[in-house]
């Protein structure tokens, strides 16, 4: 049996949210690594697995809209290098299993169903003047941003301090799977909500 990173099992792992079942790969690779052979397809990311797609945000080299926010993400010199990313996501998974005494996977599953958005603002122009709406979130985006604020809230929170990426990583993951307030993620997606309720 073909297990990630040759240690853990995707068999038999539910994904309990009908929205995102769909789109949440659990395929088996050893080494989680596509050679971007999706990239190009429409909607080929929903076929990439979901552990690769966590590395792949990892090597994120920032948002664009926040300086903050990227000045994390540069700052773990992790861009473009996805052997360096892989060791992160791979060490963060060893944490994660020691702590829970589960299987890492299923724990991200479980965080990733917890920080995902359901409805979000647009914004759109009539007669001269710029409304928001709230409107409901495509589930391959509610899984690209719960994956992007697990990435994100890792290297945020081991950002000029003495705890590494893979501890705040797995430290993310943890939270996030227990819908705990102090999750970077399920803080952004509770915030993202919240306005999306006031703009109905």
């Amino acid at each position: 049996m073909v297990k990630v990173f040759g240690r853990w099992e995707t068999e038999g792992i539910q994904v309990s949210d009908p929205g995102l079942a769909r789109y949440i790969c659990l395929k088996s690779k050893v080494v989680p690594h596509s050679f971007g052979s999706k990239a190009k397809e429409r909607f080929g990311k929903a076929e990439v697995p979901v552990v690769e797609r966590l590395i792949n945000k990892i090597m994120r080299s920032g948002q664009g809209k926040r300086k903050l926010s990227g000045k994390f993400i540069r700052g773990r010199g992790a861009c473009g290098k996805k052997l360096q990313a892989m060791r992160i996501v791979e060490k963060a998974f060893e944490i994660v299993e020691q702590k829970t005494g589960k299987n890492p996977i299923e724990v991200l599953i479980k965080a990733i169903e917890n920080s995902a958005p359901r409805e979000d603002v647009t914004r759109f122009r009539k007669g001269g003047i710029y409304y928001t709406q709230s409107v409901d979130v495509a589930p391959l985006r509610r899984l690209d941003e719960a994956l992007k604020n697990l990435a994100l809230a890792a290297f945020a929170n081991s950002f000029n301090n003495k705890k590494s990426a893979e501890e705040a990583l797995a430290e993310e993951i943890i939270l996030a799977s227990q819908e705990d307030a102090k999750s970077y993620a399920v803080k952004r997606r509770n915030e993202i909500e919240r306005i999306a309720a006031g703009s109905r």
